[in-house]
C-alpha cells in the first residue's frame, strides 16, 4: 500500500484489514503511521516511490500493491514526477511478480485529448497507462469528485456553500459531474483486489447521480439546512483566478485548487459500467449524493474525521508529520 498516510489510504487500510488480509505499508516516514489506530496491525517499509532502489524491500512476498499517490500541488515539474514514480512503482511490482496493480485515477471527459487535459487530470490518465504498460495486471478506477468528510473536493464546495449565500462564479459550476461517496470508492477498491487476472484496464466508476457544481451547491444548502443560495456564473474568471478565489473563501490552498477547478472544466460522466459485472452495487445500492453529504456532515458534527485532505505528504517532498485530531486517532470511517 502506498499512500497510507493520504486521504483514500488512511481509509483503505482498516478496510483491507477488515477482509482478513495482511497489510504492508509503504512510506518515508514510519512516524506518521503512529497516529493510526490500526498502525500496530500493518507492517511498515521505509520507502520512497521516486527513489527506485527503496522498493525491492516493500514488494517482497506482495500479491497486490495499491497505488494511491500524486504530486498535486508539488509545482510544475509535478508530471515528470508522477510519469518517473509509476514507472519505478511498476518496474519493482513486475520484478517481485505481484499479481495485480490497483490504482485511484481521476475520470478523463470523453472524447477531449489528451493535449486538451488540465495537467492534473492529463498526469493521472498517464500514470494510469504506465502502470498498465508495466506488464502487472492493472485495475485503474477513475473516479470524479469525491464526497466524503475531508476530502479536498468536499472541503472546497462545503465551504463555498455554507459561506457564500449570494455567489459570482466561474462559468464551471453549470458543468456536468458525477461524484461518487467516498465508501462506494473504498468498497471498490477494496473488491479490485478480487478481479481476473485477465481483468487489465481502466474503469469509470461514479454514484448515481449526475449535476453541475452549480446543483451540487443547492442540494448541499438543503441537506446543510441552509437558505437557498443565489449563484450567478459569469465567463471571465480563468482557472488561475478561481483557484485564488477558492483559496479565499475554503481551507483549500490555490496549489491544490486550481488542479481541481482546471478539472471541472469539462464534463466528467461515466462513459461504461463495465465494472458492474464484476462488482455489482450492494443491496441497496450506491450512496447518493444526499446521503453521502449527510454521512459526511455528520462525522463533522461529531468530530469523527478518520483522516483528511491534509493527511497527504507528496512524493519526492520532505515528510512532514500530519497529527489527526484526536477523534480521528481513534475511529475510523468511511463518510
Amino acid at each position: 500500500m502506498t499512500g497510507a498516510t493520504g486521504y483514500i489510504g488512511g481509509r483503505l487500510v482498516p478496510e483491507l484489514l477488515g477482509t482478513g488480509r495482511t497489510v504492508r505499508c509503504l512510506v518515508r516516514d514510519p512516524d506518521r503511521l503512529r497516529d493510526h489506530p490500526w498502525r500496530d496491525r500493518v507492517e511498515a517499509v521505509t520507502g520512497d516511490v521516486t527513489r527506485p532502489e527503496s522498493l525491492a524491500e516493500a514488494f517482497t512476498g506482495i500479491d497486490v500493491a495499491y497505488y494511491l499517490v500524486h504530486s498535486l500541488g508539488t509545482g510544475p515539474a509535478f508530471e515528470a514526477t508522477d510519469r518517473a514514480a509509476a514507472e519505478a512503482f511498476g518496474r519493482a511490482a513486475a520484478w517481485a511478480g505481484v499479481r495485480r496493480i490497483v490504482y485511484l485515477g481521476g475520470l478523463a471527459p470523453a472524447g477531449v485529448p489528451a493535449e486538451r487535459l488540465s495537467p492534473h487530470l492529463r498526469s493521472r490518465v498517464e500514470v494510469g497507462r504506465v502502470l498498465r504498460a508495466s506488464g502487472v495486471p492493472t485495475a485503474e478506477l477513475r473516479a470524479a469528485v469525491i464526497i466524503g468528510s475531508g476530502s479536498a473536493s468536499f472541503e472546497m464546495l462545503r465551504h463555498l456553500t455554507e459561506r457564500l449565500p449570494v455567489m459570482v462564479t466561474p462559468r464551471w459550476v453549470d458543468t456536468r459531474i458525477q461524484p461518487i461517496a467516498v465508501r462506494d470508492v473504498l468498497r471498490l477498491l477494496v473488491g479490485a483486489a478480487t478481479l481476473p487476472p485477465e481483468v487489465d484496464r481502466a474503469f469509470d466508476i461514479g454514484g448515481p447521480d449526475v449535476l453541475t457544481y452549480r446543483r451540487m451547491m443547492e442540494r448541499y444548502a438543503v441537506v446543510a439546512g441552509l437558505p437557498r443560495r443565489l449563484i450567478v456564473a459569469v465567463p471571465v474568471l480563468t482557472p488561475r483566478l478561481s483557484s485564488l478565489w477558492v483559496g479565499l473563501v475554503t481551507p483549500v490552498p490555490g496549489s491544490i485548487a486550481r488542479p481541481l477547478v482546471e478539472s471541472l472544466r469539462y464534463e466528467v460522466v461515466r462513459t461504461e459500467r463495465d465494472l458492474d459485472r464484476h462488482l455489482p452495487d450492494p443491496p441497496g445500492g450506491a450512496v447518493g449524493f444526499d446521503a453521502a453529504v449527510r454521512l459526511a456532515l455528520r462525522r463533522i458534527r461529531d468530530a469523527d474525521v478518520a483522516t483528511r485532505w491534509s493527511s497527504a505528504s507528496l512524493p519526492g517532498a520532505p515528510g512532514s508529520v500530519f497529527k489527526p485530531p484526536s477523534s480521528a486517532r481513534r475511529a475510523g470511517g468511511a463518510a
